[in-house]
């Protein structure tokens, strides 16, 4: 187990493991290429989403194996092998796709690079609980305030790109008269919008080099994380912790879950296309939509931060009570305001609430079941996020494919946050088990 000096500085590994978690949170940019991918590869909203989708999944499913791996040999070597993969999936994404289709982007973006990204995203968080214990709810919000704020760089720079200039334009075109023609129940010539080859290969070159500039960043912030001295024993427990059994076998690990789960379905319905959503609500071209989300994105990243050190005084439950409650509101209105800044504000709102939900989770693990085994136990509560990641996009794509518009799903979530709402009320946290 990689161990630290005793005079390690955890504020400069907490600022390695924000630089990490950026380069992994530009996932979450996914919907700036929606239209283009639409237009460009005549996929449907759905098709378009799915690659998204299945990142998310696989992230799931990479964290939970991380965090295994990770309590046993240290954050270090987990994260640099997470960020490598998830670079490589986004370099074979922009490699490929053009040639190899639809199903070459869910395996290399979706499956390779999912993966990676959770096997990256998980040791940070679990690190930090360790070095923060004074401080939980800060600490962890701080970290996982980069993956939020990964899609704010991300936006800023790849928007003002020459490639992606290029095909905003036709490809908003190309969407608009698709769905006029799904509203007005109309044939479409998708012919007629065609984006050239050469446009195309331009976006798939921002893939390609993201990829590179993910391996490098992310790799050489990595080579800082370790563990404090005192974070593990020779039995792999330590006071008040519970091994991945004793956890599996409370009900508060489960509520944990579904927690995770509602929030992360709610916020992603809107993530995944974040960009189309703003265009279609508040009638502006893609370009507008995609600069402006990619200013309100960092609301995610400092949600995590906020409402992670607001947990430490509020409490975690109510703290997830009171997010739902604000997004409630949200949902039911945001269909119904008007003009750009009124959407921006409901959207910057739920990005708030849903990287929330990110800051608070890593201390609410760490309060119920300890640090020791956080990797494992936590990793798993991360499968939540893979599930919802597929839910909330595939409600998003179904709803806009066979209406014309997302407002169809919104008040379905509102529904799902009321119930969620109460849920908090009724976890409490476990007795600490017999071998602490």
């Amino acid at each position: 187990m990689e161990a630290s000096a005793p005079g390690s500085n955890r504020w400069a590994i907490a600022i390695a493991g924000i630089i990490v978690m950026i380069c992994l949170g530009t996932v979450y940019s996914w919907s700036i290429f929606t239209n283009a991918l639409i237009a460009g590869f005549h996929w449907s909203t759905q098709q378009a989403t799915t690659p998204f989708e299945t990142a998310i999944f696989f992230l799931g499913l990479g964290a939970f194996i991380g965090g295994r791996w990770q309590d046993h040999v240290g954050p270090r070597t987990v994260t640099i092998v997470g960020a490598i993969v998830w670079g490589i999936g986004v370099m074979l994404a922009g490699l490929g796709t053009q040639h190899f289709g639809h199903t070459w982007m869910l395996v290399t973006y979706g499956v390779i690079g999912g993966f990676g990204n959770g096997m990256a995203y998980v040791t940070p968080v679990a690190m930090v609980t360790k070095w923060f214990p004074d401080m939980r709810g800060l600490g962890s919000g701080l970290v996982v305030m980069g993956f939020g704020l990964g899609a704010f760089f991300y936006n800023q720079i790849v928007t003002r790109l020459a490639p992606y200039a290029a095909v905003a334009k036709p490809a908003l075109a190309y969407v608009k008269a698709r769905d006029a023609a799904i509203k007005a129940g109309t044939s479409f010539d998708a012919t007629t919008y065609q984006l050239s080859h050469a446009l195309m290969h331009g976006l798939m070159g921002i893939f390609f080099v993201s990829g590179i500039v993910f391996i490098v960043l992310g790799g050489i912030a990595a080579f800082a994380l370790k563990n404090p001295p005192t974070s593990s024993t020779a039995s792999g427990t330590t006071a008040g912790g519970f091994t991945m059994a004793q956890a599996f076998a409370t009900p508060q690990v489960y509520g944990l879950w579904l927690l995770l789960f509602l929030n992360v379905t709610a916020g992603i319905f809107v993530i995944s296309n974040a960009v189309p959503m703003i265009s279609q609500f508040a009638s502006v071209g893609i370009p507008t939509a995609a600069l402006w989300y990619g200013l309100i994105a960092i609301f995610n990243g400092l949600g995590r931060f906020f409402w992670g050190s607001v947990s430490d005084r509020l409490g975690r439950n109510l703290t997830y009570t009171v997010m739902y409650l604000i997004q409630v509101v949200i949902f039911f209105t945001v269909g119904h305001v008007a003009g750009l800044t009124g959407v921006l504000v409901c959207f910057a709102i739920v990005l708030l609430c849903y990287g929330g939900g990110f800051g608070v989770m890593p201390s609410f693990n760490a309060d119920y079941f300890g640090t020791a085994n956080m990797g494992q136990i936590y990793g798993f509560i991360l499968t939540a996020w893979g599930l919802g990641g597929v839910v909330g996009p595939a409600v998003a794509g179904f709803v806009q494919d066979r209406t014309g518009s997302y407002a169809g799903g919104l008040s379905a979530i509102a529904i799902m946050l009321i119930v969620a709402a109460v849920i908090p009320f009724f976890i409490k946290k476990p007795q600490a088990p017999a071998n602490a």
